[in-house]
């Protein structure tokens, strides 16, 4: 009896240590595992268009991300990752670069934006990296000559300032480098670029083997061309602003001046520390049997604990704001700085400045679920109206500041009579503040005239200028500025109107709705009109040129009918006005009540645009250019006709019974 008692205790202890065993080890492969679905996981949050759900797949609750797509795997590590001409858009997060096996990474063509991070220089076995056609910002890290095992590395086409660095030339096994299209100055590292350079750092390119392939094109490179790259063609270096004459290089007045970003704003990144460690395993002495047990049961409980946390963090849903926190401060992510050169007219006001000015934040005369606007007045100055967002600093993500600070200075380079002027801005910490600064149109917004005042105040002559001004700041807008700008939601609440009625454009909702706009909008467009809806689906200022022109159309219906593009009980506008628009003798049963008189001629041409802008299909090339000479042309808005036209409706008013 006493035998077969020990038999099983040792049967026991077996399986004690078994538990032990898989208590140890199962959590360290888990913990290698998270790493990667970490990184990735991070990688896709940071993206926040995906228009072909490329990234549909990437789980992060899943434990092996070798099967999502793009991802190559060796064993358990992923070594390439490959999301190429997939018109993603978002940032490229640090996270990414915890993939310390990654020997491929290739993003190119697609529409990333941002700077690169300094710490891609962890990537040590990177062979091939290529960020190529893509809409990065800021300077290129010297932290990349610290990727010493790199063959190909391609940053063309992007809005890359600052100058080169000579860390650049510790990439001796560099093949491939293509750096055109950018927006790079100074002059070629070298050791002939810095005469009294002795030490080998100093020698830049000229540490390296020949290449096979380079392209330093259209930038704008400064100085001489090193005569250890004089066996490169010579069309590698055109477009710059070197001192060479048998080279296509810029004019002299674009090389006078260091070059803006695209972007309009340079940025910086820290490296945020990777504080992981990998705690030495030494061996261990034979464990006594009570030591055993207890250290079977603790680990056990972990593992209990560890799934348990896990079915409870599937469990619950996450909210907007989870896919962008980083970290509960946005200080502790990434540090990003507005380029000053690209704010000229543009002042940086204090939270303390624009409170007084706002009567202690008082007059608030619009509100949405993330911003409030105020009215105020400047000592000495104009009247304002101030954006202020209304998001709690645990929730502002380096993405979300670097957002704002590309829209602060995309708003900035805006100059024209229709559009609206941005004065200043607001970055504050204590308390928290993001605050716009706008010039303030004191006859308040196109639709409180149409729908509040019952048109009142608007006459068939008025209504007409406010048509060419809304034309006059969309050809601005789309076609004399580059890159092009357009309204996130042009409706009748975008256009303000000055003393004098003149409009402004001004793009509030784009900041009325900063972080719920990073969700996907489901719904669709139909430029046909056959499919009824707003423009507020039109998401992507920079693309949906034809998404404004549409609105344009349905704006111009809602100015002269004096009904809402959409409402309750009469339904969608375009529907109900398209029967009417098309047939010259039923043009007028579009027309408000409440004006006096009108011009059939101008009717007729304002119907025309409309069923071009309706009507419009992607193969279309009708632009606002054309529409706004077509108006101009052919609408008389000077005091003459407006007096004639006056004239007239009053001896058909006294001729009437």
């Amino acid at each position: 009896m006493s035998s077969k008692t020990a038999g099983e205790m040792k049967q026991l202890i077996s399986f004690q240590l078994l538990c032990l065993t898989l208590g140890l080890f199962v959590p360290a492969y888990e913990a290698v595992q998270s790493v990667e679905v970490h990184a990735l996981s991070s990688f896709k949050e940071a993206i926040f268009e995906d228009p072909i759900l490329v990234l549909s797949n990437w789980d992060s609750f899943d434990s092996d991300p070798c099967d999502w797509l793009g991802v190559t795997c060796s064993g358990n590590l992923v070594t390439k990752l490959n999301i190429s001409g997939s018109s993603i858009k978002g940032f490229i997060a640090e996270e990414l670069f915890q993939l310390s096996s990654l020997q491929e990474l290739i993003l190119h063509g697609n529409r990333l934006i941002g700077p690169i991070p300094m710490s891609i220089g962890s990537l040590k076995y990177l062979k091939v990296l290529d960020l190529g056609n893509n809409e990065l910002s800021g300077p290129i890290p010297s932290e990349i000559g610290n990727l010493v095992n790199i063959i190909t590395l391609n940053l063309e086409s992007n809005g890359l300032v600052g100058k080169l660095s000579f860390k650049l030339g510790n990439l001796q096994k560099l093949q491939d480098l293509r750096l055109d299209r950018n927006k790079l100055h100074g002059t070629i590292p070298s050791a002939n670029a810095n005469a009294n350079a002795s030490s080998e750092n100093k020698k830049g390119f000229c540490r390296l083997p020949p290449l096979k392939n380079a392209d330093f094109s259209y930038n704008f490179l400064t100085g001489s061309i090193p005569k250890c790259l004089e066996y490169l063609p010579r069309t590698v270096f055109r477009g710059n602003c070197l001192r060479y004459n048998d080279i296509k290089q810029r004019a002299p007045e674009q090389c006078g001046v260091v070059p803006p970003a695209n972007t309009a704003r340079e940025t910086r990144i820290r490296p945020v520390e990777d504080k992981a460690k990998n705690p030495a395993r030494g061996f261990k002495p034979v464990w006594v049997l009570a030591v055993e047990i207890v250290t079977g049961v603790m680990a056990g409980s972990l593992v209990f604990i560890a799934i348990f946390a896990v079915v409870l963090r599937c469990k619950s849903k996450p909210s907007v704001l989870n896919m962008w926190n980083k970290s509960k401060n946005y200080k502790d992510h990434m540090a990003v700085y507005i380029d000053s050169s690209m704010l000229n007219g543009v002042t940086k006001y204090t939270r303390q400045e624009l409170e007084v000015a706002c009567e202690d934040f008082s007059n608030i005369i619009g509100s949405s679920a993330d911003s409030l606007v105020y009215k105020g007045i400047m000592k000495g100055g104009p009247e304002i109206a101030v954006i202020s967002l209304c998001i709690k600093e645990e929730h502002w993500t380096g993405y979300l500041e670097l957002y704002y600070q590309k829209e602060v200075t995309d708003l900035a380079r805006l100059n024209h009579e229709n559009t609206g002027k941005l004065l200043g801005y607001c970055i504050d910490s204590s308390p928290f503040t993001r605050m716009l600064v706008f010039e303030y149109a004191s006859n308040g917004t196109l639709y409180e005239h149409l729908h509040y005042e019952e048109g009142c105040n608007l006459s068939w002559s008025r209504r007409m200028k406010i048509i060419i001004g809304i034309a006059k700041g969309l050809k601005y807008l789309h076609t004399e500025i580059e890159p092009p700008f357009t309204i996130s939601e042009l409706n009748s609440s975008a256009v303000y109107l000055t003393e004098d009625f003149s409009p402004k454009l001004v793009d509030f909702e784009s900041w009325k709705t900063i972080v719920s706009r990073s969700e996907n909008n489901s719904r669709a467009i139909s430029h046909e009109g056959d499919v009824c809806v707003l423009p507020s689906s039109f998401e992507d200022r920079h693309l949906d040129i034809q998404g404004n022109i549409y609105s344009f159309g349905v704006l111009l219906l809602e100015i002269v009918s004096g009904r809402p593009s959409f409402c309750k009980d009469k339904g969608c506008l375009v529907d109900w006005a398209k029967d009417y628009i098309e047939k010259q003798d039923e043009m007028g049963s579009v027309l408000d009540p409440a004006l006096k008189y009108f011009k059939h001629e101008d009717l007729k041409v304002i119907c025309e645009v409309v069923c071009m802008c309706i009507h419009l299909r992607p193969r279309d090339h009708t632009s606002m250019k054309d529409l706004c000479a077509m108006l101009e042309s052919k609408i008389d808005t000077s005091p003459s006709s407006e007096m004639k036209a006056t004239s007239l409706a009053w001896a058909e008013l006294m001729l009437s019974p």
